[in-house]
């Protein structure tokens, strides 16, 4: 039995120093997006097969491979969330929001994909993420992506990350180039991989995002798709590197960034980062304008990105340590007494409070420090007597005593 406990492959235990590395990401981004106007929304972690099938793309390896779906015992066709942009415009279109647009979103929470385990990808991973909703002009891009570079900012690892941009142009523009791009692979189908083939009579354009090394020396002289841009399509992107330019946000041209998701058009960006090995992207994202419309809504523009948490996780330098609290030593059947309610006073004064149950003076002072407490207060029989309680420093080792009544100030120092 011992061998079958252990964590599904693909999946970890987050104890409390990888926890407090995973609160500090959600936490600031939360603190950058509600500067920004963003407020948060939760959705469930598993929806309806087709809120996903469809707007990700029904030839993508998320929805070929790597998605988590069963029949539930009511019949219905299930999916564990595989990434959350679709799950927040369902909700947005269920709750009747299109009527209050534009709409500033942030998410964070556990999504799913079956692929292979590697450092800072898992099956069960987290995201954090970004959705606006409502917003056509070109600026719309610029708020999000500077919200992105915000909270990277505050977590101090923007300047190890690269941003790199690129445009999937309008609907005419990519129906103009699929045309081009059909031609040019339907020359070099047999030297094309097996997925690339399945792609190319549906979404010629995935075939630019592949990893194969074969497909990439073939998409390495495709024809470039800023030549079949709209001069619409090509004025919208001015405006968004006008926008970046104009609030000193550095990136990188790549026309060869294809988002891995069907929804996407115009501007699609990642922020890329070469301190994680192959696995460099850690923020991405893009304007996905048809994809409420696909899933049954209103005609409404969107543009929004969503973080890997457990990549940026890595990143990060050392977060501090959780609070170090204060220990009360209890002696005595009185003392016993005195401690859990003296335990209750001061946590609801603002405390850390750590009460052993068991044990003589001299043990319980070794359990203070080997959980680092910050000083020790001395409950014993000759103290509580005379109403006062003793006080130890226990990075000092000095020692005085307090009474009773005034212990909460004069604990003060060592909240």
């Amino acid at each position: 039995m011992s061998e079958r406990l252990q964590p599904v492959r693909g999946t970890q235990d987050l104890l409390p120093a990888a926890m407090r590395r995973h609160r500090a990401v959600t936490e600031t981004a939360r603190t950058v997006a509600e500067r920004f106007g963003y407020e948060e929304i939760a959705t469930p972690i598993f929806e309806f097969t087709q809120v996903f099938a469809r707007p990700i793309g029904e030839t993508t390896d998320i929805v070929m491979k790597e998605m988590y779906s069963f029949a539930d015992r009511g019949g219905d066709e299930i999916t564990l969330r595989p990434e959350n942009t679709a799950g927040v415009v369902r909700a947005v279109i269920s709750n009747g929001l299109t009527q209050s647009l534009p709409l500033r979103l942030f998410y964070q929470g556990p999504m799913f994909r079956y692929e292979r385990p590697q450092k800072g990808r898992f099956r069960q991973f987290h995201q954090i993420g970004a959705e606006l909703i409502g917003v056509k002009e070109p600026q719309g891009d610029v708020e999000i992506i500077a919200l992105g570079a915000e909270v990277l900012a505050a977590l101090g690892v923007l300047n190890n990350t690269v941003l790199e941009l690129n445009t999937l142009g309008d609907p005419a523009s990519r129906a103009a180039y699929r045309d081009v791009l059909v031609k040019y692979y339907k020359s070099h189908e047999a030297a094309l991989s097996e997925d690339s083939r399945k792609r190319l009579e549906r979404n010629p354009l995935r075939i630019l995002d592949s990893k194969d090394a074969d497909d990439r020396k073939i998409n390495a002289a495709a024809p470039p798709f800023a030549d079949y841009l709209t001069d619409a399509a090509r004025d919208f992107f001015a405006r968004v590197r006008d926008g970046l330019d104009l609030l000193g946000i550095s990136y990188q041209l790549n026309p060869r960034l294809v988002r891995g998701l069907d929804y996407y058009g115009h501007t699609a960006f990642e922020f890329v980062t070469t301190d994680l090995g192959a696995q460099g992207t850690v923020l991405a994202g893009g304007r996905y304008d048809g994809l409420m419309a696909m899933m049954g809504g209103p005609e409404a523009p969107g543009v929004g990105w969503a973080a890997g948490v457990e990549r940026l996780a890595l990143l990060l330098a050392e977060p501090p340590p959780a609070p170090r609290p204060v220990a009360l030593v209890p002696i005595g059947g009185e003392g016993e007494k005195l401690a859990l309610k003296l335990a209750q006073e001061l946590r609801r004064a603002g405390f850390a409070v750590d009460l052993a149950y068991s044990g003589n003076l001299q043990k319980r002072l070794r359990r203070a420090d080997k959980i680092k407490a910050r000083a020790a207060v001395i409950l014993g029989e000759d103290e509580l007597k005379r109403g006062h309680a003793a006080i130890r420093d226990l990075d000092t080792g000095a020692q005085s005593e307090a009474p009773l009544a005034s212990l909460k100030e004069r604990l003060a120092p060592f909240r």
